[in-house]
């Protein structure tokens, strides 16, 4: 499944649910809780680091079709970018 099918999958799941779908400041607020336990996780070992990573990429996946960026396109270009920078 490619990124692209992946996010619009979250976004049925947040609409199905009744998840947050309009507040972005809240969704970038959710983000970043989850990246914290993710950090939490790896700081402290648990076994769970895994499952909270994939946590961080679906609230990002989620956030990212609430603003209308389709990520996949997004990574490609920058992945592309980042080959050819130079870094001194």
């Amino acid at each position: 499944m490619m990124i692209s099918e992946m996010q619009k999958k979250v976004w049925e799941n947040k609409v199905n649910k009744g998840f947050n779908t309009t507040n972005v400041s809240w969704e970038f607020c959710l983000l970043y809780g989850e990246l914290a336990e993710a950090f939490d996780a790896f700081n402290k070992k648990k076994d769970d680091l895994a499952e909270e990573l994939a946590d961080v990429g679906i609230y990002l996946m989620g956030l990212s079709e609430m603003l209308g960026v389709n990520l996949e396109e997004e990574i490609i270009k920058k992945i592309d970018k980042n080959a050819k920078r130079v870094y001194k």
